[in-house]
């Protein structure tokens, strides 16, 4: 149980009033469980007529408060039943107890009305802490996991977390309070007794949880298997186009079901070996009413006991109103292991460690001696994704204010990655990279980042309308600099043709546009950034010849008097730019402008002659 004290603590402590009003109204429903248990003892001995003591009445003070309330209850009780007649006697005892029972399940019900905002509080705050957690990560993190395990974690394994975990807290609340409750009772009734009770439920309590143990590793083992179906599917819906081109239908349609029959396979394992909690508990619970009532009935009949028959049925009634809560929270256990398998996977996106973390102290970014503008600087950079591989090595480059640098060569070079380097995606293995002379580690990754617009190969779109898009990071933008920048990005007309014009849905990424207009959208938003760091990574590579001229022309309307880092596949979109380099390898290998770079006649100039590029215009 060491998690759900663990997980209590971390999430459920902001509600810590309802859990303190809901212990409060459970310790109350156990008093008043206790109390209408009480009269049972009066009721069964005046119908079998076992009271023969008569009773005087007895002030505060005369003895013991617990001799002197019951005392003066059977004195109560024994002057009705001479006044009014054992009739009535009953009947006032009987509405006694109709009255102690409204007010308990008064009271079990306000314990229950407290846990609800608790119960829901939490599994939102599960949701928006892991929903959190993921825009916080570097993306280096989602490199190595699946997407449809994280979206199993967000939803399944928190829709667990709900339906075991947080549906068992109640019982957490309730019924220990009613197991100590009862076994006080029963201290007070039979010390004995209880001696022999406090022996067996400890030994029930082991036997379910030896069979138990096993369930918190199938159902982890459970939940891994669904991530992996999500994946799949995630796959196959963005792959489809790719599956149906090669006819691999079956064979994903054979991956699928394998994954599924594993899941069938283990989830009627953990189910099976779940609701196999009531049958033992209900089992054992008898076995221990039965040793109970054995040993019980042993001392009254052999005279050795301080108890009668009608204080052994109120003690075994208590004792069955322990066996009910042991039960339950047997089953709860149960439960619980299920749901601490969610817990742990839900635990490693929480308790991911960010290694892109701000400076206790963070630099201000200095200006340019020219103006606003940025200059980049990669000074002796080294870096692999893993330890074992470096993808850079040893990368010097200068890239001045307003000054455009295209980077070049085969894929797999190291490009991508030199460009992630600088909004500081990841963080150098050796070397540093600087904007005006200010390593980027020590800038905040906000104020960095807000310095560059990013247009991509792929433009990634939210299921938004075009407003919102354009608009996505720029708060307060209004309808007229959303209207500009579209119009620079010769974007405006194609959206005014739509039925709602920028009020239009563009689908789920995008999917309603064609390639060319959604990298127009994307230019858009980087417009209306207006950052004086832009970065194009292959941002034209997979557009038709028509849709690649209109995103060139808005391409050099968002690239003047910026500095602009280019990722070029078509040699033709870069040969103006400032500075071009070669990357082979993880190295620059060379260095220049385009008729530089072709006087050498070495890799550049080969990279050309396969691309057939014209010289560059002049201007």
């Amino acid at each position: 149980m060491t998690s759900i004290w663990y997980f209590l603590r971390r999430f459920a402590w902001p509600y810590k009033t309802n859990m303190i009003l809901s212990i409060v109204f459970n310790f109350l429903t156990a008093l008043m469980t206790l109390f209408s248990f009480a009269f049972i003892i009066p009721i069964l001995k005046m119908l079998f007529g076992m009271e023969s003591r008569h009773y005087d009445y007895m002030a505060l003070g005369d003895g013991k408060l617990q001799d002197v309330l019951i005392n003066d209850f059977n004195w109560y009780v024994q002057s009705i039943i001479e006044s009014r007649g054992p009739s009535v006697a009953l009947a006032v005892l009987s509405l006694i107890l109709i009255v102690m029972t409204g007010l308990k399940v008064g009271t079990a019900y306000l314990g229950e009305f407290f846990v609800i905002p608790m119960r829901n509080g939490v599994v939102r705050d599960i949701r928006n802490q892991m929903y959190r957690k993921i825009l916080e990560l570097p993306i280096g993190f989602f490199s190595q996991e699946k997407k449809g395990d994280i979206m199993a974690r967000i939803s399944g394994d928190v829709t667990e977390v709900e339906n075991s975990v947080m549906a068992s807290i109640q019982s957490i609340f309730a019924y220990p309070v009613m197991i100590i409750a009862c076994l006080g009772m029963m201290l007070f009734i039979s010390w004995r007794l209880t001696l022999f009770v406090l022996i067996l439920l400890p030994l029930m309590g082991w036997v379910m949880g030896t069979v138990g143990k096993k369930l918190k590793a199938k159902s982890l083992l459970v939940q891994t298997i669904w991530g992996n179906i999500l994946a799949t599917v995630e796959e196959t819906i963005g792959g489809l186009r790719v599956v149906k081109a090669f006819n691999g239908e079956k064979q994903m349609d054979n991956r699928f079901e394998r994954q599924t029959n594993a899941f069938y396979r283990n989830s009627n394992q953990m189910h099976r070996r779940q609701v196999l909690a009531h049958p033992m508990s209900e089992f054992l619970g008898t076995i221990a009413v039965a040793m109970v009532l054995w040993f019980g009935g042993s001392l009254i009949l052999s005279g050795d006991s301080h108890i009668d028959a009608p204080e052994f049925i109120y003690y075994m009634v208590i004792f069955y109103s322990i066996i009910n809560p042991a039960k339950d929270l047997a089953k709860v256990s149960y439960t619980i292991q299920k749901g601490s398998a969610s817990l742990m996977r839900i635990d490693k996106i929480l308790g991911a460690v960010n290694p892109i973390q701000d400076p206790e102290s963070p630099a201000q970014l200095r200006e340019h001696p020219a103006g606003g503008k940025a200059a980049i600087e990669f000074r002796d950079v080294t870096f692999g994704y893993t330890s074992d591989h470096d993808v850079l090595k040893d990368i010097n480059l200068k890239v001045g204010e307003g000054q455009r640098v295209a980077l070049v060569g085969q894929s797999g070079s190291g490009k991508s990655t030199m460009v992630d380097l600088i909004p500081r995606f990841w963080d150098v293995d050796k070397g540093a990279v600087l904007i005006n002379g200010t390593d980027v580690r020590d800038l905040k990754a906000k104020d960095l980042r807000s310095l560059m617009g990013n247009v991509n190969q792929e433009a990634i779109l939210f299921n938004d309308t075009f407003f919102n898009n354009i608009a996505f990071g720029a708060e307060g933008a209004t309808m007229e600099e959303v209207e500009r920048a579209a119009r620079i990005a010769n974007a405006h007309d194609f959206i005014m043709e739509t039925p709602e014009g920028y009020n239009t849905l563009v689908g789920d990424r995008g999917c309603l546009l064609s390639g060319g207009q959604r990298q127009r959208i994307s230019i858009a938003r980087s417009i209306l950034k207006n950052p004086p760091i832009l970065i194009l990574d292959e941002a034209t590579s997979a557009l038709d010849t028509e849709s690649e001229r209109l995103v060139q022309e808005a391409l050099e309307r968002l690239m003047e008097n910026r500095t602009t880092v280019v990722v070029a596949h078509r040699l033709s979109t870069i040969v103006n730019a400032d500075i071009i380099c070669v990357i082979d390898n993880g190295q620059i290998v060379e260095q220049g402008t385009h008729d530089e770079l072709l006087a050498l006649n070495g890799h550049y100039a080969r990279l050309v002659s396969l691309q057939n590029v014209d010289a560059p215009v002049e201007a």
